[in-house]
């Protein structure tokens, strides 16, 4: 079982910086009976000034704003007051290549009323790749994507991601690396935590925002492709176009880039290293430590 903390390590709590140890959840905040809640994923690197600088921090706060407006939980925060206390919490924990995890859950209420007030926490720790540092196996998942009539489809909703760990267990029941869930119209759509682009023919093919989270690496490598001149169209497309794609790639804030050897039985038959993806990959792990983007 993974450590990701001991009674020491310090988090950002309310507005303070305590240790686990005295950390408290109630029983019957809605956030642990519901998924009522909403958090972010953030990754701090280690530039190349030897400094921990956190990647894309404005837009992963904006977001958090976002998805407490979108949820009507209170947030009473500003961007700047979240960095600061982020950078604090790698500090006072000796970090620099760290996963960063913001949560805005609830006080006791047990009624459905609507919630006057909420609560921030904010932990850290190291992280290795989510998802190892080979091309990973997909399974086409039985379990789709919510309807976005349903849900808040772009906001980090505790709750959504029940149908991604369901979805990720499956998968690896079925001894693959990770699933790959359609939509509600049968359109290959993400993966439980991270989204989906194919190369087809030199070209980059990812499915369009409104049944998949509108990732924040993906909209970075939306923005590389564009500095490096490699094509790139939002289009929906089924697992059966998908099959006959030359590569396929995942990217995330925890899965960064990473290829796919396959889905289901089908391998994708380009070299990885002479793919769009493998250029991604590497263009991305050097722009997350390039200090002077990062602030």
């Amino acid at each position: 079982m993974a450590t990701y903390y001991n009674n020491d390590t310090i988090f950002y709590s309310d507005g303070a910086f305590v240790k686990a140890a005295d950390l408290k959840l109630d029983f019957f905040s809605p956030t642990l009976h519901y998924g009522y809640g909403v958090f972010e994923g953030i990754r701090s690197y280690e530039n190349e000034a030897g400094d921990a600088s956190v990647f894309k921090a404005t837009e992963h706060y904006e977001r958090l704003q976002y998805s407490a407006q979108a949820l009507s939980i209170p947030f009473d925060y500003t961007v700047e007051e979240l960095i600061d206390a982020t950078y604090q919490v790698l500090e006072r924990n000796n970090l620099k290549d760290a996963y960063i995890r913001p949560l805005v859950y609830l006080p006791a209420n047990m009624s459905f009323n609507l919630n006057t007030e909420s609560h921030l926490v904010i932990a850290a720790w190291e992280m290795q790749p989510f998802l190892g540092d080979k091309l990973i196996r997909l399974m086409t998942s039985s379990f789709q994507r919510p309807n976005p009539k349903g849900f808040k489809i772009g906001a980090k909703a505790c709750g959504h991601y029940v149908n991604s760990i369901m979805a990720s267990y499956e998968a690896k029941a079925n001894g693959y690396d990770e699933a790959l869930l359609l939509d509600m119209n049968g359109n290959a759509a993400e993966g439980p935590g991270a989204n989906l682009f194919i190369e087809v023919d030199d070209v980059l093919f990812t499915p369009p925002t409104g049944n998949v989270l509108p990732g924040i690496t993906r909209a970075t490598i939306l923005g590389l492709c564009e500095t490096l001149g490699i094509p790139v169209a939002e289009r929906h497309f089924t697992t059966d176009v998908m099959k006959k794609a030359d590569s396929a790639f995942y990217c995330g804030t925890a899965a960064e880039v990473v290829g796919v050897a396959s889905l289901d039985e089908t391998i994708f038959p380009m070299k990885w290293e002479n793919t769009a993806g493998h250029t991604l990959q590497k263009a991305y792990k050097e722009l997350v430590v390039k200090a002077e983007v990062l602030a």
